[in-house]
This record gives structure tokens, C-alpha cells and sequence, in this order.
């Protein structure tokens, strides 16, 4: 039976059902439509099932199509992977690592630990993807990238955690604000009255917040909502209100004093966590095994937070 999954078909399957198009597809893959059309359709015939339905506007996989679309991006990862390992057999120490993350982590990232990576093993390149919470667990679940640096994400069944560190979820605020003046811990009551900057709801710290607000049975109605951290960061500064992060993704604006980042007094919200994540099952290039380790301790956002710049 194996014999019947030819990789060029399950390739044409693949980008058709991905694009949701035959024509989308075709034009990714530099051949006409017809082509990709008939080489489906040579697949449905081989195997005896059907792959795709075909609908007024696109197309989309059935049960058995979304199986193959599943192997085919665990087969082209695992081609990658054996790829690295060999050229690092050979001794090239060449390859490339591609790294999805939420925007808070990008500070930290960025403040020495990618550098003093890339001082021991120069030829390595990378690719950095910003993405929501529910994002970056799909990106590394569909082999679209190596790791997944993640904020307090759900369970998966097909994700590893490899690292994971306390990091509360606290209170941004300039050290002029009312509520940093207190010099005490806040309750999730007290910002209700403030104007409130926060995180779309695909983002981590945005769904553990709602859970907070459930669990109190009060409601936080947010001024501001955005997929920026940059821009909660510029909202806080400019004294239009407060918003909720984790204190690492602020890491420099506490250092600098212009932010501080206030407890919380709410069990959730001192609960959450920073992960580093991969595809359970997936065995990495040692570049990546490399990348993992190194970035899991030398990055704030995964040491046990004592929050000594913080309120």
C-alpha cells in the first residue's frame, strides 16, 4: 500500500487542501490546475477513498484526506531533520532552525541569549514567527516550525513541554500610577476601575485573565484591545491606563524604571507559565536539540521568577 503514496501527489494534495484551492495550489507549484486536478484524482483512485471535497469556492480535505495532510507534514519534517543530521555527520555544523513565538518573548530573546548562540555556532540560520498563543501550538503541532516559545498555553496531545517556568501574570503600570503607589498587591477588583489595556483573546495571557474575571464574576472592560505587546507597552507610558503581561515581556522597561510590574492576588493569575514546546514524537536535528537547551537557560522568561525589578 505504500507504494500508492506517490510524494509528488501527496505534495499536490497537500498545498491544494492547505490553500483550501486547486488554482491557489497550482500557482505555488508553477503547474497548471488541470494538473493538480488530475494527479488528486489519480491518488482518490489508487487508494479507493476520497481525499478532497469540492466545493463552489475551494476545496477541502475529508477525513481520509486530513490523515494523509497530517502524514505528509510529519514525513517532508522528518526529511528535514535527517537532512541536518547528516550534514552534521559530515561536519558542515550548517542548518536551519525555525522558532515561533509570542511577541513578549522577543525582548529577551533579543538582549543577549540569540547572539551568544549564534557566537558558538555561526553558520546556523534561523527564522523567527510571531504568533498568538493557539498559533504558535499549531505551528510546531504541523511540523511548521522546530520550537515553540509559548505563554501558558493549553494541553495538546501532540506537543511536548520541554521547559516550563512560573511566570504571574501582573500589573503594568508607570510608577506614578494610583494603584503602583499603594506599593502592596493589588486585587483583580481594584484595576476594574482603571483604564485597561489587554491582549486579543487567542493570546495566553488574555484567556487566563478571562478565566480570573470568571472566576471572580466581574467583568474587565479593556479600553484597548490589540495583538501587540509593544503597544500596551506604549498605551502603559503614555498614562492612558494599565495593562496585564507577564514581567519578562517588559523586562527592559522595569530596568529602566519607566514601568513596573505590580503582584496580583489571585491564584490564577499566579499560576501561569512560560514554555519552551516541540511535537511530541519529533526527533530533532542537534542544532535545534542545541538551540533548546540553551535558550531554556539563558533566557529570563524561563528562570523561576523572583521579580527583584518588579513592585
Amino acid at each position: 500500500m505504500a507504494h500508492l503514496l506517490d510524494e509528488n501527489r501527496l505534495r499536490y494534495l497537500f498545498e491544494a487542501i492547505r490553500l483550501g484551492s486547486v488554482r491557489a495550489a497550482a500557482d505555488l507549484l508553477s503547474v497548471n490546475p488541470s494538473v493538480v486536478s488530475r494527479q488528486i484524482a489519480q491518488l482518490e483512485k489508487d487508494l479507493g477513498v476520497s481525499l478532497i471535497e469540492r466545493l463552489s469556492r475551494g476545496v477541502r480535505a475529508t477525513e481520509a484526506g486530513d490523515l494523509l495532510v497530517q502524514r505528509f507534514r510529519q514525513w517532508s519534517a522528518d526529511a528535514e531533520d535527517t537532512i541536518s543530521k547528516l550534514r552534521e555527520i559530515q561536519g558542515l555544523q550548517r542548518g536551519h532552525i525555525d522558532i515561533v513565538m509570542g511577541e513578549g518573548f522577543v525582548s529577551d530573546l533579543m538582549s543577549g541569549p540569540l547572539n551568544r548562540f549564534w557566537q558558538r555556532h555561526p553558520r546556523l540560520t534561523m527564522s523567527l514567527e510571531l504568533a498568538g498563543t493557539n498559533d504558535v501550538v499549531r505551528a510546531v503541532a504541523e511540523d511548521r516550525c522546530h520550537i515553540g516559545l509559548v505563554y501558558n498555553a493549553r494541553t495538546d496531545p501532540q506537543i511536548r513541554t520541554s521547559v516550563s517556568t512560573r511566570q504571574p501574570i501582573r500589573l503594568i503600570a508607570r510608577p506614578d500610577h494610583p494603584l503602583a503607589r499603594k506599593g502592596t498587591s493589588v486585587q483583580l477588583r481594584d484595576i476594574a476601575g482603571h483604564p485597561l489595556g489587554l491582549m486579543y483573546p487567542s493570546y495566553g495571557t488574555r484567556q487566563v485573565v478571562a478565566m480570573a474575571e470568571a472566576s471572580e464574576r466581574i467583568g474587565l472592560s479593556p479600553k484597548l484591545t490589540t495583538s501587540s505587546i509593544s503597544v500596551l507597552r506604549h498605551f502603559v507610558k503614555a498614562d492612558m491606563g494599565v495593562t496585564l503581561l507577564p514581567a519578562f515581556s517588559i523586562t527592559a522597561d522595569i530596568a529602566d524604571g519607566s514601568l513596573v510590574a505590580i503582584p496580583i492576588n489571585h491564584s490564577l493569575l499566579t499560576s501561569t507559565e512560560a514554555q519552551v514546546i516541540t511535537r511530541l514524537g519529533r526527533e530533532l536535528p542537534t542544532a535545534v536539540s542545541q538551540l533548546l537547551r540553551f535558550l531554556s537557560a539563558q533566557m529570563r522568561a524561563f528562570r523561576e521568577t523572583s521579580s527583584p525589578h518588579s513592585r
